[in-house]
């Protein structure tokens, strides 16, 4: 029964696909731009000699974005945050590309949908900078999962309320060269469509 469920579950982003091409929301409004605030929550790290304990941080993000179908849209993500723990701290800007599934039925059934689920998954690129220690790796590889839900407030404006998880490849911090920072998020956010 549960895989019954999922399967169905899955099937409802494709579904929406079969709306009419001329009048989806995807056509009259194929681009977004948008900002999020984030709360990072960033795991602790341990070796054999030395334990730092992940911090809280702000950080924030700028988004650009292109709906494809109503159900699928892909969007370049700039992040700024400041990862931290007990010990030390580094600055990161990443660049993420992100593909998002959006669970919208409204052009199937005709109904008029303004809260819309969404999950996707990102890769970037990340730039590490550290006053407080050296980092060997001044750009790495990062990924993320993403999750939330899109309150659309009219055609043109949608407020975002969702989790991301990042995982970044090693700045290589010469302290803790086996470091791989993570973090769980939670963003609030806006889109405006146009």
């Amino acid at each position: 029964m549960k895989k019954i469920i999922c399967s169905l579950l899955c099937l409802l982003p494709i579904s929406a696909m079969a709306g009419g091409v001329d009048e989806d929301f995807a056509s009259r409004h194929r681009f977004y731009i948008g900002g999020t605030y984030n709360l990072s929550w960033w795991q602790d790290y341990a070796t054999d000699t030395e334990l730092a304990r992940g911090k809280t941080e702000y950080g924030y993000d700028a988004i650009v974005g292109a709906r494809l179908f109503n159900t699928f849209r892909l969007e370049a993500d700039y992040m700024h945050s400041r990862a931290k723990w007990d010990v030390f701290a580094i600055d990161t800007d990443t660049v993420f590309f992100n593909a998002i599934v959006d669970a919208r039925i409204d052009e199937k059934y005709h109904y008029n949908q303004h809260i819309v689920p969404y999950v996707g998954v990102g890769t970037g690129i990340t730039w590490y900078d550290s006053k407080d220690v050296e980092t060997k790796n001044d750009m790495n590889v990062s990924l993320a999962a993403l999750a939330g839900i899109g309150f659309e407030l009219g055609e043109y404006f949608a407020l975002d309320i969702g989790y991301r998880y990042i995982y970044m490849f090693k700045p290589n911090v010469d302290t803790m060269p086996e470091l791989n920072p993570s973090a769980h998020q939670v963003r609030a956010g806006a889109r405006i469509n146009f």
